[in-house]
């Protein structure tokens, strides 16, 4: 043939600064275009081999990267189909005509493995390169060697070369503001990253040993990649050290995983992977780009929020479909009907085998549970055909250290822990150790207490109670053990008016300043045996604000103090001298002022009736004042008083000391106030 100028069949002048500015969204993705094309050329002339179409030797069927700095140049080359120069014209020069989609399309029983596409694939060079050269060597018979050459414009040369190799070189000329692709460690980094998997050995430069004091080639060839990776064998041929070592490849310096799960389907998809449990702390850490995706072992993008359910982001390993093109984005992800496929499958494939893991062997799972825990409450909280699977698997755990399944814990509990209305109540800790004697209290009374501790465990709980019918989840703390539970109507402490009064004032006078956090005095008529004070904490608002720090947008919860119950045991033989002493030494100068507070409040009542009563409302307001005056002499009294009864103060200190609400000067001062009354 003659030297042949032309113009490439383009659709408008502007293709080349599309091509280079916006083809891909990352430049360096060229380099796996330009290899995943000359593996499709080794491919197909394997393929035309098996069907007798190609006779000739397939000895070296290799892909080649070569960096040749002092040139400026960076070659890929491969042993391949080749291509004439009606090949050329065909696919080069047409831009976006698939030459992989047509060969598909001819031998769509047997060329599974074809991953390139010529067209836009290999015009991905021009966003490194200001000049691009193909030299090519068809396979066929009498086939003429063709060189192509472009400078980045529609226009281009091609004309007859010198080649004796069946096979293409791509030869990139690397611009001035891509030289990074010119050094050998980048271009090794971008091939294990995207090329570490593929179907045919791709060599880079050679191996290196150390050598007088430093590292230097040797003369044997470097291949990056593994042409047959686990997940491409059959699971009968695979042990669990095949598993443990391929995990290794994906994740150096990683401990093993706990399992894995092999993907294998064809129908109505091609999937197929290896899906890895890793060791997961419970401090919640949804690190992404765990999972890799690939398309015929190229990689494609370690961001699959649209390929896996969000809650299996924090698993790792390998998913490879042929359904999922190479320029994969992320809208393409959200629409397209196969993915939703895959995903559901994965889904469905991940329960079922966790199911399967269960029954096989129940005690090593529940070994394995406080390591997985936080990803089966995260995909059941957030994907609801997994919770309904996984209901049948997942465990809950007791201040005991047994594990239990849904059903037979609520088999369990429900003949002890059923209240009067008919409710199952399953109480759980946050925090075995400082809960100890909220736990010891529900154990005395023959009740199990459950460990919640992890940090979804506040929305799980909300799930729980949403799966289980006529069902509660407390929190041992959240009240006295015989109000967590209410089994009749109880008996109301014995107190006379102006005792509740006084006491009330009392604690009130008392209690140290804790940051962010307001109390309440009640009084409950509990066992002598039970402690003479407990702090509880709002089961409502606890949830809430425990909601708040994970999620954005409840921070109206999250700044609100916290808010304590201080409930004082009328039974306890030590709040009952307490009591009695205080009503001695303040019952004869409170009462006066409680009967004058009642008599102003009475009158108050009957000027507010007075509508449009200028007169009565300014009555009532200076009542309103001296009833004020009244409470402070009252609160002052009492007050007074309560700071000579170290009791009152050592009381108070014990249960804040039991809830970890005692702190700096109040310890200290409770540990001297403790020796002393010893």
């Amino acid at each position: 043939m003659s030297q042949t100028k032309g113009t490439i069949g383009v659709t408008t002048e502007n293709i080349f600064p599309v091509i280079k500015k916006f083809l891909y969204s990352d430049h360096e993705i060229f380099l796996r275009e330009l290899v995943s094309n000359a593996v499709d050329a080794t491919q197909k002339l394997k393929t035309l081999s098996s069907f007798g179409e190609f006779k000739g030797s397939l000895d070296d069927m290799t892909v080649r990267v070569t960096v040749d700095k002092e040139a400026g140049t960076l070659t890929v080359s491969d042993h391949g189909i080749g291509m004439t120069a009606d090949d050329i014209e065909k696919y080069i020069n047409q831009i976006a005509f698939s030459g992989a989609e047509e060969f598909l399309e001819k031998y769509k029983d047997d060329a599974n493995a074809i991953i390139g596409h010529f067209g836009l694939g290999f015009y991905s060079a021009f966003m490194v390169a200001s000049k691009v050269e193909i030299r090519s060597l068809s396979y066929k018979e009498g086939a003429e060697a063709v060189r192509w050459e472009c400078d980045g414009s529609p226009e281009f040369t091609m004309e007859p070369c010198d080649k004796a190799e069946r096979g293409t070189d791509i030869i990139l000329h690397i611009d001035d503001e891509n030289k990074e692709f010119l050094e050998q460690a980048r271009v090794d980094a971008l091939l294990k990253k995207y090329c570490r998997f593929l179907p045919v050995p791709v060599i880079s430069g050679k191996e290196q040993e150390w050598k007088d004091g430093k590292m230097a080639d040797t003369d044997r060839d470097k291949v990056i990649n593994i042409t047959e990776p686990t997940w491409t064998k059959k699971p009968a041929a695979l042990t669990d050290q095949d598993y443990r070592d391929f995990y290794r490849e994906l994740y150096p310096g990683q401990d093993d995983p706990l399992f894995w799960i092999h993907l294998n389907v064809d129908y109505p998809f091609t999937l197929t992977g290896i899906l890895f449990f890793p060791k997961i702390k419970n401090n919640f850490e949804v690190t992404k780009n765990r999972i890799q995706l690939y398309c015929n072992q190229v990689y494609v993008t370690d961001s699959v929020e649209g390929v896996v359910p969000e809650f299996m982001m924090l698993l790792q390993g390998v998913i490879d479909s042929p359904d999922i093109p190479l320029n994969v984005s992320r809208s393409y992800l959200q629409s397209d009907s196969n993915v939703k496929k895959i995903s559901s499958y994965i889904t469905k494939k991940v329960a079922s085998r966790l199911e399967e893991l269960f029954k096989a062997d129940r005690k090593e799972f529940e070994q394995k549970w406080d390591d997985i825990k936080i990803f089966i409450e995260y995909g059941m909280l957030t994907d609801e055909k997994f919770c309904d699977a996984a209901m049948k698997f997942d465990l809950l755990k007791d201040t005991e250290g047994r594990y239990f399944t849904i059903d037979e814990y609520k088999e369990l509990v429900s003949p002890s822990q059923t209240d009067k209305e008919g409710d199952i109540v399953m109480l759980y800790a946050t925090d075995p150790t400082a809960q100890y004697s909220y736990i010891k209290a529900a154990a005395d009374r023959g009740y199990s207490v459950l460990v919640m501790d992890g940090q979804l465990d506040s929305h799980f709980v909300g799930l729980l109670e949403h799966k289980i019918d006529k069902c509660r989840l407390v929190r041992v703390d959240s009240d006295v053990i015989d109000n967590l539970i209410p089994k009749s109507d109880r008996k109301a402490a014995d107190l006379t008016p102006t005792q509740r009064d006084i006491l009330t004032a009392m604690f009130n006078s008392q209690l140290p300043k804790v940051d962010k956090a307001q109390f309440l005095v009640s009084f409950e008529a509990m066992k002598e045996t039970d402690a003479p004070v407990v702090v509880t904490q709002n089961e409502y608002m606890r949830r809430m604000k425990e909601m708040a720090a994970l999620q954005p947008g409840m921070n109206f919860y999250g700044d609100m103090p916290d808010s304590y119950q201080l409930i004082v045991n009328t039974e306890q033989p030590v709040v009952k001298r307490v009591t009695a002493a205080a009503d001695e030494a303040l019952a004869a100068q409170v009462k006066p002022i409680e009967d004058e507070i009642e008599a102003k409040n009475a009158e108050i009542t009957r000027l507010r009736e007075k509508k449009d009563d200028a007169e009565a409302a300014k009555q009532a307001d200076a009542l309103s004042a001296e009833v004020s005056a009244a409470r402070e002499r009252q609160t002052k009294l009492v007050a007074d008083y309560a700071a000579t009864q170290p009791v009152v103060k050592q009381l108070l200190d014990l249960a804040l000391l039991g809830n970890g609400l005692l702190r700096g000067e109040d310890l200290s001062r409770f540990i001297a106030r403790s020796v002393s009354l010893l």
